[in-house]
């Protein structure tokens, strides 16, 4: 007679596997979760001459504002490559300020892209992220504001840069300070560009981008943070 043990026995081998299964999936969902959340050394304003000023001058009406933008590269070419996970525009400061972010994968790719003989260490300074703003040189036509002739091009370099890449192993992180940034009411776009370090050529399409501000899109406004109010009143003080 068979033994009636047998498929009770691969019924609960099955299960146990399945349940197994299930944990690990669970796990490593939860572990990427935990770990895309920006780190404490980038949640807080840098604070530099221009920024305390304006803090001086308006206290808490300083304005601080964003758009609704993608955070991600879309491209068919960096899909995923490079993210602005928080940006704010300051203008009585005349300050932007974004947290960028670009995982591991990312490196393998930028070796990939560029056919290079292995992949650069995390640790190496890889990419150069600049602002480039558009303004309307014809603002009684908006119809040709596609056209890049119809349009002035403004560059501009960080002030300061802080690096993160200590406190997440998926993730190198960098908060950049930009002062001297406007948006006026001809002000088409300002768009964060990223190009590799050795391949920087203001000429060519940059590595990714990702914009900051368009004119047809709605500002969101938003407070310094309780910590950020701390450090400025400290800087007050002094």
């Amino acid at each position: 007679m068979p033994n009636s043990r047998t498929p009770r026995i691969i019924g609960r081998v099955i299960k146990f596997s399945f349940l197994v299964l299930i944990l690990l999936v669970n796990g490593v969902l939860i572990f990427r979760l935990c770990s895309s959340g920006d780190p404490a050394t980038m949640n807080n304003l840098i604070l530099n001459d221009a920024l305390i000023d304006a803090y001086e001058k308006h206290g808490d009406d300083l304005i601080l504002r964003y758009q609704n933008q993608s955070t991600i590269t879309q491209g068919e070419k960096n899909r995923g490559y490079f993210s602005v996970t928080q940006y704010v525009f300051i203008p009585e400061a005349k300050q932007v300020q974004l947290v960028f972010r670009y995982n591991n994968s990312t490196i393998k790719a930028l070796a990939q892209d560029y056919g290079l003989e292995q992949i650069p260490a995390k640790s190496e300074e890889l990419f150069e992220v600049t602002l480039l703003t558009t303004t309307d040189l014809t603002p009684d036509n908006r119809e040709d504001n596609t056209d890049p002739k119809k349009l002035k091009m403004t560059r501009y370099t960080p002030s300061t840069a802080t690096r993160d890449d200590t406190s997440n192993s998926l993730y190198t992180y960098y908060r950049y300070v930009f002062d001297g940034i406007t948006v006026e009411p001809d002000t088409v776009g300002v768009f964060a560009d990223v190009y590799y370090v050795k391949d920087v050529d203001y000429q060519k399409d940059p590595y990714g981008a990702l914009c900051l501000y368009d004119d047809q899109s709605k500002w969101v406004g938003t407070k310094l943070t309780d910590e950020d109010v701390r450090a400025l009143e400290e800087k007050k003080k002094k």
